[in-house]
């Protein structure tokens, strides 16, 4: 055919895409959108099949025969046995607004900017040869409909006449489209609704032509399916269809674990079928729909590759292209345009998806956090941002079609479309341990699995990326003959020696032998940040924080509602923004308040809609950046809250009450049993933390006795004491949880971290930590602190904790309503004294001779504290002794109230820093 028809042919299939994507934006804008539809989404799944499977398959089958047919059966296996993955990571995904496969690895280990940015750079590179295999796929096809002998050539780089490349420019054309209806908008989470509707199109379009060559030669050229493998065995082909029970399936196994991998690790596949899904109710259709599209497409394989054997026996035709040269040697040639543009419609959907997918990792995971990290954007200055993300995100995506266009050009010529697949396959393998463990096992952290996946992207690039350049001519050959410097046992298809097996099971072994080996022994010696914590639980747990049974909120701080508007303004627009927070005031039911302080409700909505702009772990940066405040530990509490008490969960599960309850005893025996190994706690000590315990201990006694001993209570009265039984079970996991630190510190096994410090960060983060609670209770607090704060030798977050307890401490016995607590700080003697003052009733007179005199005793080395002090400050006087510095209490200078003080010794490199009328200068005083 000629080339001008070809051209005209191609260019309309894409202008009807560029409709169909049109259409389908316009019908969501008017809500009415045309990919709520299960059948829909399943066909976008269908992304699957690309060029690979429209060209590769055939011609594998034709060398290799049932083959190929591993590809498919790993696929069908996770949709129909192990779907369940698939669902927990959909519901991650909304849960989190995750953007792309990069955001959902960083956001589960801790949301980690530098492991988003490493699986993005592994995607782009492991993506590379897949997008040079659509685009080989394209010219070959290409040049084999245009050639009247229907035989391929070296592929010619230029388009007839006209002097352009005919693949350069199909590259191009698929930028500008992936570019028109991918990056349309900031916000990456949001569904593209004309993509996906694109996608589906080119589903049905892929199959229709393969059906309708598979029909053609099964049915037109021969009588059927038995006439067809009749006349194969006489053409001696029979071992093409026939299974030969004493061969070698290790490249069986291989294939199929790599296609159970790829259909859950490859960026295109994870961004269209996690992160465009918009109801999770979609994949119980796909579950059935997607294995028999795959077997729709794959049934008419073998008798195409059998049909092109017997018609090119004296050979000269590349297998890969039977689909195009069968048709034309039977003189089909309408049968032969319709397969060229089923071959074009699976190498386009492709390109497509990845290049979307990619491009908002690069941006999300790459550049975006080397703008933040290294101040390149500051944040201190009003700016719209969505221009410069749109521009990052487009430019990437010309960027990364103009590499698979360069590994085309150079190093696809010496593999079949089959071999590049499974490079590429290999490279997103790599991602399985981080993906899989990640969402089954809450120990593993992110050193594991950073140095996990980058072991295993560096042993596959050694054994398949770096060979596929020897054999075409970049890497001298000897690099895969003789090693490395002639080291043999670095041949990167026998590495260490081992031989035996196929090049891609042999890449396999030893990269997933890295992989997860390091993944897992890494993670066991490591220990998790409390964000790995929360993050391990939200993912690990996802059904449960969706159901209710657990609240997924972990961001506490102080910042108003208009400020995190204004920053979410930035990056997707203010009109987005300011229309995204009234819906959500609505939601929550109360006026938009834009000085208001914004609770965690709005801290969590804003970081998620940062989250769909930027990526999570860069969301989290910029929330960081506006918020004074810090991450609660509530996987901690959770985890101390089950060895005591499952009363949380009785109120989803009233019917299974009274073994609910067994349970609860059963873990309050256990808690109690913890509290006899204390055993190091001196006697007094123990009498003064006894009463702390006994009230939530009654309690919860009381009211689980109550639900247990009365079958017919009613719903509401059972819900109303099960809230009691859980703030019970609160407060005393809160307890234990101070009695084990005094324990560690009365042993010596406390971990502390002594450095030099400066002293009014830690005021300032006491202080933040407390500001809800005293807006909660109507307490003013006022903070006067020096002009020049001196650095001091201590534990950061234990001197927090000592100064969260006395204002605990003031916040209880202030006098309500008018509650008053200061804070103030001075320096003495090279020391720097810190009060913390209420105006409640203060210390009684009859006691403060006794409570002076026993903080004057434990001071000078005695052991016991004062009664009646409470369980804070015991803890506060173990954390000040340390530090090496003395705490006592008097009465409020003010006249009414008590003043809790405390010093800590200030320090230097070379000794005291000391000059005390230089941070003896009075400042302006903070009221919160």
């Amino acid at each position: 055919m000629q080339g001008g028809l070809i051209a005209i042919v191609s260019i309309a299939y894409l202008g009807t895409l560029f409709a169909i994507a049109y259409f389908g934006d316009k019908r969501a804008e008017q809500g009415r959108s045309l990919t709520q539809n299960p059948y829909i989404y399943t066909l976008s799944i269908a992304v699957f099949c690309t060029s690979w499977t429209f060209y590769g398959s055939v011609g594998l089958a034709a060398r290799s025969g049932l083959d190929f047919l591993p590809i498919y059966l790993g696929p069908t296996l996770v949709f129909v046995v192990w779907s369940v993955v698939w669902v927990k990571i959909v519901r991650i995904c909304k849960l989190n607004r995750i953007t792309s496969i990069a955001d959902f690895i960083s956001s589960r280990y801790g949301k980690s900017s530098r492991l988003g940015g490493l699986v993005a750079l592994i995607a782009v590179i492991g993506t590379t040869p897949y997008i040079s295999l659509q685009l080989k796929s394209i010219a070959t096809s290409f040049e084999i409909i245009t050639n009247s002998s229907g035989e391929s050539s070296a592929i010619s780089p230029v388009l007839g006449q006209y002097g352009l490349d005919s693949t350069f420019l199909i590259a191009l054309a698929l930028a500008i489209f992936s570019i028109l209806f991918g990056t349309r908008h900031i916000d990456a989470s949001e569904h593209h609704e004309g993509i996906v509707a694109a996608i589906a199109f080119e589903s049905i379009v892929k199959l229709f032509a393969f059906l309708a060559v598979g029909f053609f030669v099964t049915f037109g050229v021969y009588g059927g399916f038995a006439d067809l493998f009749a006349k194969a065995t006489e053409a001696e082909l029979q071992h093409l269809f026939t299974i030969n029970p004493t061969g070698d399936y290790a490249t069986w196994v291989t294939m199929i674990l790599l296609s159970m991998l790829a259909i859950i690790c490859l960026p295109r596949q994870f961004y269209i079928t996690a992160v465009e899904n918009t109801d999770e109710n979609h994949l119980r259709t796909a579950v059935w729909l997607f294995p028999l599209y795959l077997l729709a497409i794959n049934i008419f394989v073998l008798p195409i590759a059998i049909s092109g054997r017997m018609a090119f026996s004296h050979g000269g035709v590349d297998a890969d292209m039977y689909m195009l040269t069968v048709p034309i040697f039977y003189g089909q040639g309408a049968l032969a345009l319709l397969a060229f543009i089923g071959g074009l419609s699976a190498a386009t959907s492709m390109v497509i998806v990845a290049a979307i997918a990619l491009s908002t990792m690069v941006c999300n995971n790459i550049v975006v956090p080397m703008l933040v990290n290294w101040r390149w954007v500051d944040l201190g200055k009003r700016r719209d941002l969505t221009g410069l993300l749109l521009l990052t995100r487009r430019a990437s995506i010309i960027a990364i079609l103009i590499l698979g266009y360069g590994y085309f050009r150079l190093a696809s010529g010496s593999y079949s479309l089959v071999t590049i697949g499974l490079v590429s396959f290999a490279a997103a393998a790599q991602f399985a341990p981080a993906i899989i463990g990640g969402i089954f096992w809450k120990g593993a952290s992110l050193k594991g699995a950073m140095t996990g996946l980058a072991l295993g992207f560096g042993v596959w690039a050694y054994t398949l990326l770096l060979p596929s350049f020897a054999q075409s001519g970049w890497l001298p050959i000897s690099f895969i003959d003789y090693g490395p410097f002639g080291l043999t046992f670095l041949k990167p298809y026998a590495l260490f020696g081992l031989e035996g097996f196929d090049n891609l099971s042999h890449a396999l072994f030893w990269s997933m032998l890295a992989n997860v080996g390091v993944y897992v022994v890494v993670s066991l010696l490591t220990r998790q940040s409390t964000i790995e914590r929360i993050q391990g639980a939200v993912f690990v747990d996802v059904f449960l924080y969706t159901e209710g049974l657990k609240d997924s909120r972990f961001l506490q701080g102080t910042a108003s509602i208009g400020d995190l508007r204004d920053l979410v303004g930035r990056f997707v627009g203010d009109d987005r923004a300011e229309k995204a927070f009234q819906v959500f005031a609505m939601e929550l039911g109360v006026p938009l308040r834009p000085s208001q302080a914004a609770d965690t409700a709005w801290l969590d909505r804003a970081e998620k809609m940062l989250a769909g702009a930027v990526g999570s772990a860069t969301a989290r940066v910029m929330i960081g950046s506006v918020v004074k405040g810090g991450i609660v530990s509530l996987d901690e509490m959770y985890k101390i809250l089950d060895e005591t008490s499952q009363a949380i969960q009785y109120s989803r599960m009233l019917e299974t009450k009274s073994r609910e309850l067994e349970d609860t005893t059963t873990q309050l025996q256990a808690a109690n049993e913890r509290l006899k190994e204390l055993d190091s706690l001196k006697d007094d000590f123990l009498n003064t933390i006894s009463h702390e315990l006994r009230t939530p201990l009654t309690s919860i006694r009381a009211f689980s006795e109550i639900l247990s001993e009365t079958p017919d209570i009613t719903e509401e009265e059972s819900s109303r004491f099960l809230m009691v039984i859980r703030k019970e079970s609160e407060r005393l996991t809160r307890l234990i949880d101070q009695i084990l630190d005094l324990a560690k510190m009365e042993s010596g096994q406390m971990d502390w971290a002594l450095a030099n410090i400066d002293s009014r960060p830690v005021i300032e983060a006491a202080v933040a930590t407390m500001s809800a609670l005293m807006h909660e209770r109507g307490v003013t607090l006022k903070v006067e602190l020096p002009a020049g704060m001196p650095m001091i030798k201590a534990d950061h977050d234990q001197l927090v904790q000592v100064l969260v307890n006395l204002l605990s401490n003031a916040v209880k016995f202030c006098r309500h309503p008018g509650g008053y607590v200061g804070v103030t700080a001075k320096v003495r003697n090279g020391q720097l004294c810190i009060s913390v003052s209420d105006n409640g009733e203060g210390v009684p007179d009859e006691k403060k001779a006794e409570v002076f005199e026993k903080f004057h005793q434990f001071n000078q080395g005695n052991d016991k504290m004062p009664r009646g002090t409470g369980l804070g400050l015991a803890i506060c006087r173990q954390i000040v002794t340390f530090l090496g510095g003395q705490i006592w209490v008097d009465d409020n200078p003010a006249g009414v109230g008590a003043r809790f003080s405390f010093t800590v010794p200030m320090a230097r490199a070379d000794g005291y820093f000391a000059v005390e009328d230089e941070v003896d200068k009075p400042s302006q005083a903070l009221t919160v």
